[in-house]
C-alpha cells in the first residue's frame, strides 16, 4: 500500500524535527539545548515536538526501537543449522566490513559517544537501552528454543552475547575517541571478535540452531 499524504509529511516532519535536534546537540552538546530551541530550528511548536519525541532523549535516540530489536531480530531470521551465536557473529562482523551503524561502530563514530559520555542523562539512557536489547534476545531466544518459563538459559544467552558485543563496541569506540581511525582498529577489531565469538560458541555451542530440513 502506497504512503499517503498525511503519513508522508508526518514522517518528514518527524525527520526534520530529529535532523535539527542532532545537528544542534551535535555542536553544542545535549544538555546546552532547550526543546523549544529545536522546535524553533525544525519551524514547529514544542508542543508538535512532543507529540513525535515523549522525551528530549528520544530526540537523539529516534531509532532506539531498530537498535533494541536489532539481535532478536538478527537471530530470527538466522540461516538453516546456524544456531544464535554463529548469526550474531555474521551480522557483527558484516556490520564491521561495510561500515553500516548498527553496532555503534563506522567512520566518522568519535563525535556521537562523546557527545553521550559528557551528559549522565544520556549516558543513563543508552544504558537502558542496553538493558532493554538483552530483553528483546531473551524473548526471541526463548521463543525459538520453546523454552519453559522456568527456564533461565534464553537469558543466560542473552546475557553472554549482549556482553560481549558491549565489549568489542566499547573498545572500538575507546581507540577512536583516543585518535585511531576506523580503518586502522578495524583489522584489530575483527581479530578479537573471531576470539570472543569462538569463546561463546565453546560455551554456548549449538543452542537454539535451526532445524535443517
Amino acid at each position: 500500500m502506497s504512503e499517503g499524504l498525511r503519513e508522508r509529511k508526518k514522517r518528514e516532519t518527524r525527520l526534520r524535527i530529529s535532523d535539527m535536534a542532532t545537528g544542534l546537540f551535535m555542536a553544542r552538546g545535549f544538555d546546552n539545548v532547550t526543546v523549544a530551541e529545536v522546535a524553533r530550528a525544525a519551524d514547529v511548536s514544542v508542543n508538535t515536538v512532543f507529540n513525535y519525541f515523549p522525551t528530549k532523549e528520544d530526540l537523539l535516540f529516534d531509532r532506539q526501537d531498530e537498535v533494541v530489536e536489532l539481535l532478536g531480530k538478527v537471530m530470527r531470521e538466522r540461516r538453516p543449522g546456524e544456531s544464535a551465536v554463529q548469526a550474531l557473529r555474521r551480522d557483527f562482523l558484516d556490520a564491521l566490513d561495510t561500515g553500516d551503524w548498527r553496532y555503534g561502530f563506522h567512520e566518522g563514530s568519535d563525535a556521537f559517544p562523546r557527545m553521550i559520555s559528557a551528559s549522565p542523562a544520556l549516558v543513563a539512557r543508552l544504558r537502558e537501552m542496553n538493558e532493554l536489547r538483552m530483553e528483546a534476545l531473551t524473548r526471541a531466544l526463548a521463543d525459538e528454543a520453546d523454552a519453559d518459563p522456568d527456564d533461565l538459559t534464553p537469558a543466560l544467552v542473552a546475557g553472554q552475547i549482549c556482553a560481549t558485543l558491549h565489549t568489542l563496541t566499547t573498545h572500538a569506540v575507546q581507540r577512536v575517541l583516543a585518535g585511531e581511525s576506523v580503518a586502522a582498529i578495524t583489522p584489530d577489531l575483527r581479530e578479537h571478535a573471531d576470539r570472543a565469538f569462538r569463546l561463546l560458541e565453546s560455551g554456548i555451542g549449538d543452542y537454539c540452531a535451526r532445524r535443517t530440513e
